[in-house]
Order: structure tokens, then C-alpha cells, then sequence
């Protein structure tokens, strides 16, 4: 007498082979809803517009050169100071150092730095900097600029050499 056979549906490797494609869609769908929903900040969507832009940045960078524009910043205890040298007189305006986080956009900051009496550009900021940052220091008429890599947490200071 022979033992009638096992169903399918109770028996180890049909599951097995059905479990597999299975969950090969769950997860293609779940990356495919991650790939529709964020959005990649590295990437610039405008690449032309801002590879022209690339040139007037350098303009500023030379403009900066000429004017023999040197700038030193120090950070203690939540103060950002900046030091000017500059072999021609500035207008002692207000500038702008602009941080921005090397991979997380969403990091970025501007800070507006106002002269005191001794001629330094000072403000307070007490956010986290830590990680690598790319600074830029600008005037408000934005006819110069000076820009460094650095990172964070650091006692040194930082000069800005155009």
C-alpha cells in the first residue's frame, strides 16, 4: 500500500521559491518610491547656467587678488571674528561668511559680520560646525570674494589667500 502524496502547499520548497520573487518586489517597490520621493541635492539641475556662473565667481576671486585682500578668521566660544588686510581702504560695511556643507545642502548657513571699534568683523553663531565646510567671505556689494575648504572643529586659525 503506498502513502497518498503530500499536497503542495505542505510541503518546505514551494514556499521557498514563492517567498523569493516575492520579496524581490516588496523591496524594488520600496526603492522605487525612495527614488521618486528625495531628491539629490548634488546634482545641479541647471548645469550650464551655472558653469557660467563659475567665471564671474573668478572674477571676484582676482578682483579680490588685486585689491590685496587677506582675511583671517578665529572662532572661540561661539564668536566669529574676522580680520581684514587689504593694501587698499575698505568701506567698513558689513560682510557676509557664507558656510556650506560639503555634502548636506540643507546644512547651509549665512552669517553678517558688522565692524566693531578695532576693526574687526564680528558676530555671535552658536550652531554645530562640525564636519568639512566651504567658506566664503563676500562684501555686500559683492565685488570680491574670498573662499577656503576647511574643517571643523578646529582651535587654529583660518586665513582666506585669494
Amino acid at each position: 500500500m503506498t502513502n497518498p502524496a503530500v499536497p503542495w502547499y505542505k510541503q518546505f520548497w514551494p514556499w521557498v521559491l514563492i517567498i523569493i520573487p516575492v520579496i524581490t518586489v516588496i523591496v524594488s517597490i520600496n526603492l522605487v518610491i525612495i527614488a521618486v520621493d528625495t531628491e539629490d541635492s548634488l546634482v545641479v539641475g541647471d548645469y550650464y547656467k551655472k558653469g557660467k556662473a563659475i567665471n564671474e565667481q573668478l572674477d571676484e576671486i582676482r578682483k579680490a587678488r588685486e585689491l590685496g585682500i587677506k582675511a583671517h578668521l578665529t572662532i572661540k566660544d561661539g564668536f566669529y571674528r574676522i580680520k581684514l588686510d587689504s593694501f587698499e581702504p575698505l568701506d567698513g560695511s558689513a560682510i557676509t561668511l557664507d558656510f556650506h556643507h560639503a555634502t548636506l545642502s540643507e546644512k547651509d548657513f549665512h552669517l553678517k559680520l558688522v565692524m566693531n571699534p578695532s576693526g574687526e568683523y564680528v558676530t555671535e553663531h552658536t550652531g554645530d560646525i562640525s564636519g568639512k565646510w566651504h567658506l566664503t567671505i563676500r562684501p555686500f556689494n559683492q565685488q570680491w570674494k574670498l573662499t577656503q575648504v576647511t574643517r571643523f572643529p578646529r582651535n587654529s586659525q583660518i586665513d582666506f589667500i585669494p
